[in-house]
């Protein structure tokens, strides 16, 4: 006997079905506002499948950036942009363009030196020079010369259909690409509108103009500049005065005169400052026995790193001795140490301080970047200008470049911690000692490591730099190998410089399991 009754689990889960796929419909028209049908139709398909599903949308193969830029697709509108520019610069240069012109060029300028040549051959065979016969010579190869650039200037010109052609080619390519990717790409920001509705939806009017307006001057003043050279000089150079350069540069001369003048008694204190702990450190290193400096690192070596790497260690400290390389070392080491000392005894209390204060961090970021991003050959003119050439400028320097993986990694570290960690020592009495000491700084303590690791890697990176401005050791002997191209030196003193980098990477991160 046939059962006719009907089952209500199934019946709650199409229900369920229907009702979250009318709410997807809803959510697809809020979205789109435009074609709504179309888009549900072509969303659903596209998210049928994992794979990649090509729809056609002719209004975004039409306008190409157009669309993308007005659904809020930069990320696709720009590419496309590029494509679409340089399909009209080729068009345009093929259609209009004049292709022979720098052959034009350089025409005209050999014709001004044949006319002068010309009148040398001239003189001469009225003179009956012996040079004669070497002027004829210059005459015809010259000539000879205007001849093969016109015959380039006549085929450069006949390409132009080619060209057009081939811009023509890319454009549609770049058309059909657009219609394709268009709703698989809207899907996706559709995908992400769901979660977070503060992305823009629909095309606003003013995103369509403004994308017009964009995608057009981009795309006219690629064509002109590209297609007629020379023709407007302002796509050319950019509009500036030469007095505008000058003032800027007796400002900053004038500011720096003022500093270096004020501000005597403060260099000189960081110098000295500097001196203290870079003559302690030389002491330590260059004037303490080999024996004795061996000794103590390959001994800390195996305590943080083990038995293998201590061997390794020693191996590496033997190479440094029998080339002649081991008191440079320890002036590198020197150095080093004491930029990446004073970076770090200014860096950690940094961190821990703008960890918990995001308006104080908010502040010293971007003067960390700058610290970074400058190239150091930028910031030792100022050092240079502050504190002179020496030992303690390139510490400066160095700890400029140097400095900043500390404080960023520190901070990171200490925001790291979890709340709940927190809130639990808080809740059994812990102090804000006990809370930094106990809690925050031993679970930040990899991260913080992780920034001494990096401010000691980038501070031996400024070794080679750093010898430009007086700083002996290891860099000395790589920059004279660099003068003098002596292959040899530069690279056993190229060696000698990485394995002090891996003693001390080793050193202070310790044995990794």
């Amino acid at each position: 006997m046939k059962d006719d009754s009907t089952n209500p689990l199934e019946d709650t889960t199409s229900a369920a079905a229907q009702a979250y796929a009318e709410e997807r419909r809803e959510n697809i028209r809020e979205f789109v506002r435009t074609s709504p049908d179309y888009y549900i139709r072509n969303f659903d398909k596209i998210g049928a499948s994992a794979r990649f599903t090509p729809t056609f949308n002719l209004f975004a193969g039409l306008f190409g950036p157009i669309w993308f830029g007005a659904r809020g697709l930069w990320s696709w509108a720009l590419p496309f942009l590029i494509l679409e520019a340089l399909a009209f610069v080729q068009i345009a240069r093929g259609l209009f363009g004049d292709l022979g012109a720098e052959a034009m060029e350089r025409i005209a300028s050999i014709e001004g030196t044949l006319d002068l040549r010309r009148q040398q051959l001239a003189a001469a065979i009225e003179n009956n020079s012996d040079r004669v016969d070497a002027f004829r010579r210059t005459v015809e190869s010259l000539e000879a010369n205007i001849e093969g650039f016109r015959a380039e200037a006549e085929a450069a010109a006949a390409q132009g259909p080619t060209i057009a052609l081939t811009g023509l080619a890319i454009l549609i390519i770049v058309k059909l690409a657009q219609a394709l990717t268009a709703n698989t790409a809207l899907e996706a920001r559709f995908s992400d509108w769901l979660s977070d509705r503060d992305i823009r939806s629909g095309m606003p009017v003013q995103q369509i103009v403004f994308s017009a307006v964009f995608m057009g001057l981009i795309v006219a003043a690629a064509v002109v500049h590209y297609s007629f050279p020379g023709r407007f000089a302002l796509l050319t150079d950019f509009p500036t005065d030469p007095d505008i350069r000058l003032t800027s540069i007796d400002g900053v001369e004038a500011f720096f005169n003022w500093a270096v003048l004020n501000g005597e008694a403060l260099f000189d204190g960081i110098t000295y400052g500097i001196r203290l702990v870079l003559d302690a450190l030389e002491t330590i290193f260059v004037r303490t026995p080999w024996v004795v400096i061996a000794a103590l690192i390959i001994l800390l070596t195996w305590l943080t790193a083990g038995v293998r790497m201590a061997i390794y260690s020693g191996a590496f400290l033997g190479y440094m001795g029998l080339l002649g390389f081991w008191e440079k070392a320890m002036t590198t080491l020197a150095l080093l140490g004491t930029a990446a000392c004073l970076s770090i005894v200014i860096g950690i209390p940094l961190g821990m301080f703008a960890a918990r204060r995001l308006r104080f961090y908010s502040f010293i970021q971007p003067i960390m970047d700058f610290m970074q991003t400058m190239p150091a050959f930028v910031f030792m003119i100022p050092v240079i200008a502050f504190f002179g050439t020496g030992k303690p400028a390139a510490v400066v320097t160095t700890m400029i470049f140097g400095g900043t993986p500390v404080v960023r990694l520190t901070v990171l570290g200490l925001r790291g911690v979890p709340e709940s960690v927190r809130e639990a020592a808080i809740s059994f009495g812990a102090n804000k000692w006990y809370l930094l000491t106990k809690v925050d700084l031993p679970l930040a303590s990899p991260s913080i490591r992780a920034g001494i690791n990096q401010t000691i890697m980038l501070s031996l990176a400024m070794v080679v730099v750093a010898s430009l401005i007086g700083a002996k050791g290891l860099g000395e002997d790589v920059l004279e190998a660099l003068q003098y191209a002596n292959v040899g030196q530069g690279i056993l003193a190229g060696f000698s410089i990485l394995f002090c980098a891996m003693i001390l990477d080793r050193i202070v991160q310790g044995q990794r399991k």
